[in-house]
């Protein structure tokens, strides 16, 4: 059976993360968080005092660019794909708080943004792949067979995110969280280098009211389509050839 490229945009908290996990296992499908990959560059920058008080040292981190490795390993335990940089695992510390608050800004800027996807785009070349972020559809694979742009209620996303801090020992007020969100929104659809923005042809699925249930089960009907029409027109093709 054929394979096809799911790209996945839209704004933070969405559960894009969540429902492109549940496709990879459901197709066994390679999943990429693109966003994980920008936060694992965060925490770098954070680390080694690129992101000052003052900005960004924009030198120092186009001169780091070449010692940052950002990659993926499989957990088969976990049954989901970790972020590693420079071969340390991650996965944890790009969740919190203080990386979300400056990933936007490094996101923005265009020698990172260049890096991340010369690797997404070599990472997701031979197709079977899930790719989640902000950019996909629109700049990363624009000819992905599926693009979703998943969107929700404000209110429902912040409190999404809230529990998310708090499950990991993380204790902020509504307002910090809700705060937080618009800012990055603000910070990803205004920046200059690959903006959020909707892809003409994405589908878009508000998962306000939806379960994740609900999601997987709406999505798998849409690539159970388009694998059922790319095969038979292969199939066409081959007879007529």
């Amino acid at each position: 059976m054929s394979k096809i490229t799911v790209a996945i945009d839209g704004y933070s908290s969405c559960g894009k993360s969540t429902l492109a996990k549940a496709l990879a296992q459901k197709l066994n499908y390679n999943y990429i968080d693109t966003g994980a990959m920008y936060r694992a560059v965060t925490i770098y920058c954070l680390r080694n005092k690129i992101i000052t008080p003052n900005g960004v040292d924009l030198l120092k981190l186009k001169n780091s660019l070449n010692d940052i490795e950002v990659s993926f390993k499989y957990n088969h335990v976990s049954k989901s794909s970790e972020v590693f940089l420079n071969g340390e695992h991650v996965d944890k510390e790009i969740r919190s708080m203080e990386v979300a608050n400056h990933v936007s800004i490094i996101a923005s800027i265009k020698e990172v943004r260049e890096k991340m996807v010369t690797l997404q785009r070599e990472m997701g070349k031979y197709k079977g792949v899930i790719m989640d972020g902000r950019d996909i559809g629109s700049f990363v694979f624009p000819n992905a067979e599926l693009k979703l742009f998943m969107t929700a209620d404000n209110a429902v996303r912040t409190q999404r995110r809230l529990d998310e801090l708090s499950s990991k020992g993380e204790y902020y007020t509504f307002e910090d969280v809700r705060h937080n969100l618009e800012k990055r929104d603000n910070d990803d659809t205004t920046r200059k280098e690959n903006p959020l923005i909707q892809a003409k042809d994405a589908i878009v699925l508000d998962n306000t009211d939806l379960t994740k249930e609900d999601q997987l089960e709406f999505v798998i009907k849409l690539i159970d389509d388009l694998l059922l029409t790319k095969d038979e027109f292969n199939q066409v093709s081959k007879k007529i050839s």
